[in-house]
């Protein structure tokens, strides 16, 4: 066990999937937990799979540290109230939107704004498309980004303790002041999921033999518009400023495609189409690659594996053999067969021998 930076007791309020998975990483590093969630079910549930304990209302609590793990659109008031109640603890808050969080929290505070010098706003940027916390992994923020959002008047110690908890979690820490966070993951965050919701609601009506040819670009594109309504209806809402104005911008973008394709040969058709793909070429590139270093391009190739268990494990045990890292990794299923297929992608110089070594071990691959 490794040993925490954060001392404890350290109460989470809220245990859903995020505050779950806090109580479940700081308690492998042997901190005390305490456990509190408007739910009674939720906070059992949380007590149950190991991440506290609930809170006892006769216990004199003095927490280092209270994470609010509260819904958005709670988020300010919960806060306010651990500012009020636990006047030797450090707040943080993991919302995913910072500026009207913190507004709301100065409003609420009024005259007792003093106490904003122990809250930090922060952002880990970790989820899964399950909520609650039966979902809930010790392991959810391990090499994820985690923003510390701190206002002008938070102070240095409390800078510290919410640096601790995520580093304590296993997260790669950033700093950004509350506005610029909101307008980076309007962009990188809250576009994505509306464009992925938008997608997928366009096969409501589809006949299901249509669906059946749905490959892997269907299935990536629209895999977050499984998240929870209720949660991103609150966080749109309160981002919904800067996201806006990204969303003039593709509205030009998709004015621009359509008149194009009402008269896709007309003279410079073709030229803007190509054009069109070749932005989102370089959008794309300049994505953050493997461990956030810059992107790369590897070398793709496929494997047929039949369906059944133990056949992807051995794939990659002898990948280990023949020595090459798999940098990432997709599956696919072959429409009307029981056949699986893998996708790898491995540093292009070993792609060659990759299939050579796969293939002379009777592996079918497909280039």
């Amino acid at each position: 066990m490794n040993p925490s930076h954060l001392s404890g007791p350290v109460l989470v309020l809220g245990t859903g999937l995020l505050g779950a998975s806090i109580g479940m990483g700081l308690r492998s590093r042997g901190v005390d937990v305490v456990l509190s969630d408007p739910s009674p079910s939720a906070q059992a549930v949380a007590v149950d799979i190991g991440a506290g304990r609930a809170l006892d209302p006769a216990e004199a609590l003095a927490p280092e540290l209270v994470v609010v793990a509260a819904p958005p659109d709670v988020t300010a008031a919960v806060a306010a109230g651990a500012l009020r109640s636990y006047p030797g603890a450090v707040v943080v808050d993991i919302a995913s939107v910072k500026v009207a969080i913190l507004e709301e929290l100065r409003a609420l505070l009024g005259a007792d704004s003093e106490l904003l010098h122990r809250y930090v706003g922060t952002h880990p940027m970790a989820g899964r498309e399950r909520s609650g916390p039966v979902a809930a992994r010790g392991e959810l923020f391990s090499s994820m980004p985690w923003v510390l959002c701190p206002s002008l008047d938070s102070s240095p110690a409390a800078v510290k303790a919410a640096h601790s908890l995520a580093i304590d979690l296993g997260a790669v820490v950033f700093r950004f002041d509350p506005q610029e966070h909101d307008e980076a993951v309007a962009l990188v965050s809250h576009l994505p999921q509306v464009m992925s919701s938008l997608v997928a609601s366009r096969l409501q009506e589809t006949p299901a033999h249509a669906l059946s040819l749905a490959g892997n670009g269907l299935r990536d594109v629209t895999r977050i518009a499984a998240s929870d309504p209720t949660l991103w209806v609150q966080i749109l809402g309160a981002n919904a400023q800067k996201l806006v104005q990204i969303m003039y911008g593709v509205r030009e973008d998709l004015d621009r495609l359509i008149n194009t394709l009402e008269a896709p040969t007309a003279p410079g058709a073709r030229l803007d189409l190509a054009q069109l793909m070749a932005e989102g070429n370089a959008g794309q590139s300049r994505i953050p690659g493997k461990h956030g270093g810059p992107a790369q391009s590897y070398a793709w190739l496929t494997v047929l594996v039949d369906d059944k268990p133990g056949q992807i494990a051995q794939l990659l045990t002898e990948i280990g053999e023949i020595g090459v890292n798999v940098e990432d990794l997709r599956l696919d299923h072959s429409a009307g067969r029981e056949v699986g297929m893998v996708e790898l992608s491995v540093l292009p110089s070993r792609r060659v021998a990759l299939v050579e070594e796969l293939t002379d071990r009777g592996w079918k691959v497909i280039l």
